[in-house]
């Protein structure tokens, strides 16, 4: 640095009670002054009179105005410092051009539920003005970047990254813990097996309740829940119930949150979103192995380093606790891998960044070793019958070509002989089962081997481009919230005669136009081409009451996942094309009695709109009156036709049962 002062820093946090985005800034300016105490230059800190001087040698405090709050921040402080500044604590004078501001989460948007009235009109007033204005937007994991980029006017790309550390654990002395050890010594906590620590404010995107939920399994294994923090005054709080085993003891000192952690069989986190997680980090960083849940920044957090769970899943809480009480391996695996993810966040790495970031606004950064995740583990199901030529060509060319290879691939067959010579080729492996897409499906996940993440079905007359598995990776790892994920298709033999694999091959390798979107969401996967977080899917199953081609089967299973509060995409960087093999296909009639049964079982079970349906029916049941006058002669539309009315003679009879299509006797030669 060339200058005295080439910017200042934004001190109104000084004043503010302290939580993660305060020790944030905190530590960040520790770090910073260390960086720079061989300098010559100073790095002001400017902040309301009344608050308290840091004592950094090289940031002097400058104590400015009688107000504080928001109105000291709007009005005082760019009155006081006319050059660069930097804002560490989500908020900026909005008058100021010349800084930087950091945004730690979009919170207010994704869970406003959880704040006042008046902090969300506050923040949804003065954030997206501080995101035009300001020279750069920084934040501090890629999910919190994704989500500003969704909620306010700045790109994903223009947003840094610049993460919590975890060095100041390393100041913690459990020794001088003060409430921790009384706690630890009451009868019903050191009688039991041990303690889950869990930690946060009662704001409902914290998600405590879950714990509370979780409870009465705890005891079952012998544990304790400790919880420890207060409620800042932004939150609305949660209303918590009460249960025997669990000890809800308010704010302490870090000396006593190190004596805790040090003692806890974990540190469960069950939020539904957060910016970064701090706790996290700093449990990693002491030793304590970590329960996290698997939404938001958390997976990215926590990487290969902890247990995830749902946040709406207790049952799966449970069985993490359990394992952790019987495996002292496994304990200790958690905790040296913890420790490991936690050396990749340094306080030092990020001031360093914001360094540089306020010499050079415009600087592009690069990505910690933190922040560098990789790609989530996919395996592929395909499920045939009847085709062994055709799964044997498609699921060749994805092996051959596809970047990101699969962890798995499995065939769900009916005989041995439906999967042909793809039997034989690398990874494969075939399960055999009962007929019909639901079931041959549910086999294949009953299949999965350990350590899959996202599990992808392909029809077995879909062709994928070679960057469809890695564009559905890297959707889920990016957006903890994606559920599930289809692609875009470019041609679907379906709709006509059916297309050849060389015909498929060709329009894959040589269509290169954008249809002109990225994303569509909410959308139903559709079902030739689409995949999963497995987490998400936990113990749901295609319903195998939608029999044989399983009509709307992916509409179902999509839709009952997306009630648990996962959400559907669908992305035109992964594409392919379905040839509709017209072989192996279910007859007019029966899949003509699906087209009308299989909408309205789905009405009544919740997985499709009283819209949805009528629109599907109009659609169907018109294209088979106006086309079985002069059908295609690929497709049985008088077949169809027939099946439709059957269908609606037993809606109408009160019979409600899609599994009657594979007992509807045929017409001789269809």
């Amino acid at each position: 640095m060339t200058t005295e002062s080439e910017f200042a820093v934004n001190g109104r946090f000084l004043m503010q009670p302290m939580t993660g985005v305060q020790r944030y800034a905190r530590n960040v300016l520790a770090a910073m002054d260390a960086a720079i105490l061989t300098s010559n230059i100073k790095v002001p800190i400017i902040a309301p009179l009344s608050a308290i001087d840091p004592q950094l040698p090289t940031m002097p405090f400058m104590g400015a105005g009688s107000l504080t709050g928001h109105s000291w921040e709007q009005f005082v402080l760019p009155a006081k410092w006319s050059g660069r500044l930097l804002n560490l604590c989500n908020t900026a004078p909005v008058v100021k051009r010349n800084q930087v501001l950091c945004i730690h989460d979009a919170n207010v948007f994704v869970a406003p539920k959880s704040y006042g009235a008046g902090f969300r009109a506050v923040y949804k007033s003065l954030q997206p003005l501080l995101a035009r204005r300001s020279l750069r937007i920084a934040t501090v994991s890629n999910d919190a970047a994704r989500q500003i980029a969704q909620h306010l006017p700045v790109r994903m790309s223009d947003i840094v990254v610049l993460p919590n550390g975890h060095e100041h654990v390393n100041t913690w002395d459990s020794a001088l813990a003060e409430v921790a050890p009384s706690i630890v010594a009451d009868p019903s906590i050191r009688s039991a097996r041990g303690f889950v620590l869990a930690l946060g404010s009662r704001a409902r995107h914290k998600n405590l309740q879950l714990l509370l939920n979780a409870a009465p399994g705890f005891a079952e294994l012998g544990l304790g829940i400790v919880v420890v923090g207060g409620g800042a005054g932004i939150f609305t709080p949660e209303t918590l119930q009460a249960a025997p085993n669990v000890h809800v003891i308010g704010s302490v000192t870090d000396h006593d949150l190190a004596f805790l952690m040090d003692r806890a069989v974990c540190l469960a986190f069950p939020s539904w979103t957060e910016g970064f997680g701090l706790p996290i980090l700093e449990a990693m960083a002491r030793g304590c192995p970590v329960v996290s849940s698997d939404r938001a920044s958390m997976p990215e957090v926590c990487g290969a380093a902890a247990l995830m769970a749902a946040p709406d899943d207790p049952a799966a809480w449970i069985q993490h606790m359990h394992a952790l009480l019987e495996s002292s391996d496994l304990r200790h695996e958690l905790i040296e891998r913890g420790r490991e993810r936690a050396r990749l966040y340094s306080w030092s790495d990020t001031a360093a960044g914001y360094i540089e970031l306020m010499r050079e606004p415009s600087a592009r950064l690069p990505r910690s070793g933190a922040t560098q995740q990789e790609l989530p583990n996919v395996a592929v199901i395909v499920a045939t019958r009847g085709r062994p030529d055709v799964v044997t060509a498609t699921l060749r060319h994805l092996i051959e070509t596809q970047t990101l290879k699969p962890t798995a691939i499995i065939i769900s067959c009916v005989e041995p002989e439906d999967a042909g010579n793809a039997a034989l080729l690398p990874g494969v492996r075939v399960v055999n089962g009962r007929p019909g897409l639901a079931a041959q499906r549910n086999a294949a996940l009953s299949a999965l081997p350990s350590g899959v993440d996202i599990v992808t079905f392909f029809d077995d007359d879909f062709v994928a481009d070679a960057g469809w598995l890695a564009a559905a990776a890297r959707t889920f790892r990016d957006d903890a919230e994606v559920a599930g994920f289809t692609g875009h298709v470019l041609a679907d033999g379906i709709k006509g005669p059916g297309l050849s694999f060389e015909e498929a091959v060709r329009i894959v390798e040589t269509t290169g136009r954008h249809p002109g979107w990225r994303r569509l969401e909410p959308y139903s996967p559709y079902g030739c081409n689409m995949a999963f977080r497995l987490s998400m899917i936990g113990s749901q199953r295609f319903d195998e009451r939608l029999v044989l081609y399983g009509w709307l089967e992916d509409r179902d299973f999509s839709a009952s996942i997306a009630k648990r509060g996962g959400r559907l995409v669908k992305d035109a960087s992964a594409r392919g094309v379905h040839m509709g093999v017209k072989s192996g296909r279910v007859a007019g009639e029966r899949l003509g009695y699906s087209q009308i049964v299989n909408p309205l079982y789905m009405l009544h079970k919740g997985t499709m709109t009283p819209v949805q349906v009528a629109d599907h029916l109009f659609r169907n049941v018109v294209s088979n009156v106006v086309r079985a006058v002069s059908p295609e002669p690929f497709i049985d539309r008088r077949g169809r036709l027939k099946g439709n009315l059957l269908g609606l003679a037993d809606v109408l009879c009160g019979r409600l049962n899609p599994e009657r299509a594979a007992a509807i006797r045929l017409r001789q030669g269809a």
